[in-house]
């Protein structure tokens, strides 16, 4: 898109035509200041895989890991070189997001040798761009353009150290009283109703901040309020993990300031402060390696293969643990186990997306305010959000959208058309429905994922729809519309009352399922789910693996059901809780 294009002094002449600032105005104050504030507290700890072999083998000795140079003790056939590097340490942790970080804090304040492995790279405060195309060719996975198979969902997933919380849109909901009495009571998973888990909410929150006041609303946020109190509809504030003065649009690209308290600005510190652990940004663990014991049927996780390029060269390195956690997202953390010899029919299946649908209006007059200015999610309804019986249905709330990927879920009616609503777009509200879904698909490879709403999300989704066009109205909107292919628009002040109704009835009646509307996903998980019996899920209660011992899983990929809500505070949770069995095997094989 042309909107991501800059010249030598970073801009783009058709900013100016859409009202659009670029980069956030006032980061280059950061940018400019070589204070440790502006690299952010985890620079130290970072361990650059670019550098010749023996700086990093000294950079990680000096954290207190083992390193033996050439080790030949683990061949692996099925690679095309072996391993020039071994790591020892006490745990390995695969992804640095919400499950992966608060697994290495906890462990590293418990005294272990913690090394975190993660894909994406790291993005300091002073080294964020703040500008669509390269944060999200940075950031996310597999830049952004991440689809569904069939190409039916959109899917937005954090690649970075920090993960998803490092992008993410600070809302930090805790899990739904009706959530945890579904997964005791249908999932018999006695730990939601525990001492430990409700501990774990607690303490989670306390770290990232979590607090719901407001000092001033953004754009979309004051539409959305202003709608819901026109109507009479339920709206309440997010509690979010960032402060009340927190008005920021660009979190979506990693926070200039560090005051969004994702992983990276708490667990993840708490790793670099104890002294026993350390950070590999830019690589790929390939296959958890696998020990047998005579008389045993179940392997033993002994390490992890990783991969990194140096000067243009793969190199394969190992990092031998005691225990290892995958922590790598319900996309990546499936096709890993595949590979590294699992079996159990439950992994890469289960998968829920939460899909998003939305609409938008035009408010010309709100001349004081910007689209992408301000929290990005402060306000929420639950107007559709489900019955006491059902408990699945829809919440209604705002999303980020830069120029770019507001370009590319509107509708393509012409070449002037879309100049058109380019040049609204500073002005132009989005407001979107977000469903619990019941439908489910499949992970086949990080790249490649099957999906399918079933009917009743696709009700409800048309309901969270009805509703949105409605508050854009109520709040003053003088032209609404959807992302429908079609493109229609209504001229919400110069229609009558039956214009309107009719309109309303026939955008949100349309299918969902046959690619005339983009569906979103910013949330990904179950697909590698807890349970209590390994025909029905793919790992225990205590997020170990059935199949493998010292072999663990804590991240969103093991919740049992679709959550219904921002995952965030519920996956660093359940990582909270895991992490405690961890412990447990970690002190027993210290006392063997």
């Amino acid at each position: 898109n042309s909107t991501y294009q800059v010249n030598d002094n970073n801009e783009n002449l058709s900013w100016q035509a859409i009202g659009y600032a670029g980069p956030d105005p006032d980061h280059s104050s950061t940018q400019n200041d070589d204070t440790d504030k502006a690299f952010g507290p985890l620079y130290e700890g970072i361990i650059d895989l670019a550098r010749p072999p023996d700086i990093v083998a000294d950079d990680l000795r000096r954290f207190g890991f083992t390193v033996r140079v050439h080790g030949q003790k683990f061949k692996l056939p099925e690679l095309a070189v072996d391993p020039s590097m071994i790591i020892g340490c006490d745990a390995v942790v695969v992804g640095s997001g919400s499950g992966g970080g608060v697994v290495a804090g906890v462990l590293a304040n418990a005294g272990y040798k913690v090394l975190v492995l993660e894909k994406g790279k790291y993005c300091a405060r002073r080294n964020l761009s703040l500008l669509e195309g390269p944060a999200m060719q940075e950031m996310y996975l597999s830049g952004g353009l991440l689809a569904s198979d069939d190409l039916g969902m959109v899917v937005l997933a954090g690649s970075t150290v920090g993960g998803g919380s490092t992008i993410n849109w600070s809302a930090s909901v805790k899990t739904p009283a009706h959530v945890i009495k579904e997964w005791c009571d249908e999932y018999e998973l006695e730990l939601f109703d525990s001492d430990l888990y409700r501990e774990a909410i607690n303490v989670v929150c306390e770290k990232m901040g979590v607090q719901s006041e407001i000092q001033e609303e953004g754009f979309n946020n004051e539409i959305l309020r202003k709608g819901c109190e026109e109507l009479g509809y339920d709206v309440e504030n997010i509690p979010r993990n960032s402060p009340p003065d927190h008005y920021c649009g660009w979190c979506c690209f990693g926070c200039k300031d560090g005051r969004k308290l994702g992983v990276s600005e708490t667990w993840l510190v708490d790793v670099m402060n104890s002294g026993h652990g350390a950070i590999l940004p830019g690589c790929e663990a390939i296959q958890v390696l696998q020990a047998r014991e005579k008389g045993k049927k179940k392997g033993i996780a002994v390490g992890v293969a990783f991969e990194f390029q140096q000067k243009g060269e793969k190199q394969i390195w190992i990092a031998e643990a005691k225990v290892i956690v995958i922590a790598g997202g319900a996309l990546c953390t499936p096709h890993l186990l595949k590979k590294s010899g699992l079996k159990n029919p439950n992994i890469g299946n289960n998968l829920h997306l939460h899909p998003v649908t939305m609409a938008w209006g035009h408010f010309p007059h709100y001349h004081y305010k910007k689209a992408y200015e301000g929290g990005i999610m402060t306000a929420m309804s639950k107007v559709v959000a489900g019955s006491e019986k059902s408990k699945y249905g829809a919440l209604i709330q705002t999303p980020a959208l830069h120029p770019g990927m507001f370009a590319g879920l509107m509708p393509w009616i012409s070449g002037t058309d879309i100049k058109g609503r380019m040049c609204k777009f500073s002005k132009t509200a989005h407001i979107f429905a977000l469903a619990r879904d019941k439908g489910s698909g499949t992970v086949k490879s990080p790249n490649s994922i099957s999906y399918k709403m079933e009917e009743e999300d696709e009700m409800n989704l048309k309901k969270g729809v009805e509703k949105v066009l409605r508050i854009l109205a109520a709040a003053g909107a003088e032209e609404i519309g959807t992302h429908h292919c079609k493109g229609k628009t209504l001229k919400v002040k110069q229609a009558s009352l039956d214009e309107f109704e009719k309109f309303v009835k026939d955008e949100s009646s349309r299918a969902l399922s046959d690619l005339s509307t983009p569906i979103c996903s910013a949330h990904q998980m179950g697909s590698c789910r807890l349970g209590v019996d390994p025909r029905t899920s793919a790992v225990k209660p205590s997020g170990e693996t059935w199949e493998v011992e010292g072999l663990f899983v804590a991240d969103a990929s093991v919740l049992p059901t679709a959550l219904g809500v921002n995952p965030m505070v519920t996956v660093q949770a359940i990582a909270y809780c895991i992490t405690q069995s961890v412990l447990d095997v970690l002190r027993r094989k210290k006392r063997e």
